[in-house]
């Protein structure tokens, strides 16, 4: 098991990239950093360097996700542990490390062809604090013990893609049996720090990113999201609601690029004793349909 700490940063490729600043800061409340690259730019949620890279494209998708280890000692050590389990991975170039603001990393792929990296010693700007793109009453939750957030990938084989995020260090099982149009769905969540789960996978996706999921500390600015989303028209999949599972209030609305994105607020830290559910707490009622989660919550 190679012990990855966080889901560190997030690299997507979207056709539309004013319409992305626009949703980034307006929205939700990131922060633009521009590098001068014409071909992307940076997002920030806290003090490093960037949690996503947003490069210019026209697969409007997730294009690699980026996870952390505590050390160089640690890259090795996860080099051995992927080449005795077979998988092909190999050590990213000096120009490539630099690309990413990190010290060293490794780039394989997840059983999906997901592009996958692990990282360590991430640029962190303790120089030029997080400043939001909007007013926020208090900032996002992130951190070592938290990650950025949380995604929902595509898993065409889910047997092999769960052995896969267990040999990086991920936990977790099945946590919901959902009704959708295509039957019964049996969502798999997995976590390898105190949030609930980093890494999601089990319901089926046209996309190699079904959704993100953004933390805030403070509820006021995940109201302030959802009424400036619901001001300006945006679909909503599903409705405001707490999840039974990590217990956060969310909800989730379209994207510039199509994907969907969950807000959410107050979710409870990860527990390695499993239990399932069938319904959620309250709200998640479904609204627009066709975006990749017509479920029953």
């Amino acid at each position: 098991m190679i012990g990855v700490t966080e889901l560190g940063y997030v690299g997507l490729e979207v056709a539309d990239p004013a319409a992305w600043k626009d949703y980034a800061t307006q929205c939700v409340g990131m922060e633009i950093l521009d590098d001068g690259e014409s071909d992307r730019f940076y997002l920030r949620m806290d003090n490093w360097h960037h949690r996503f890279v947003v490069h210019t494209g026209q697969r409007d998708d997730m294009v690699y996700m980026g996870w952390r280890v505590p050390d160089a000692q640690a890259l090795e050590r996860a080099e051995r542990v992927l080449k005795e389990a077979g998988i092909d991975c190999r050590v990213a170039t000096p120009e490539e490390a630099a690309e990413r603001h990190v010290l060293g990393l490794l780039k394989l792929h997840d059983p999906s062809g997901i592009p996958t990296e692990i990282f360590w010693g991430p640029r962190v700007d303790m120089h030029l604090p997080f400043h939001p793109g909007r007013r926020m009453h208090g900032r996002f939750l992130t951190g070592e013990r938290q990650g950025l957030g949380h995604c929902l990938i595509q898993a065409k084989d889910p047997v092999a893609t769960y052995k896969f995020y267990s040999l990086l260090g991920l936990k977790g099982a099945i946590e919901y049996h959902l009704q959708t149009p295509m039957g019964l769905a049996k969502p798999v969540f997995m976590h390898c720090n105190d949030r609930q789960h980093s890494v999601a996978f089990g319901i089926p996706s046209d996309k190699m990113l079904n959704h993100m999921m953004l933390e805030y500390t403070e509820l006021n600015d995940l109201g302030f999201s959802h009424d400036i989303v619901r001001k300006r028209g945006i679909p909503v999949a599903l409705q405001l609601g707490k999840h039974s599972n990590d217990q956060a209030l969310t909800f989730y609305s379209a994207t510039p690029s199509g994907w969907l994105m969950e807000l959410g607020w107050g979710a409870v830290p990860s527990n390695d004793n499993q239990q399932y559910h069938l319904l959620d707490v309250f709200g998640h009622g479904p609204e627009a349909t066709g975006m990749g989660l017509d479920v029953e919550l």
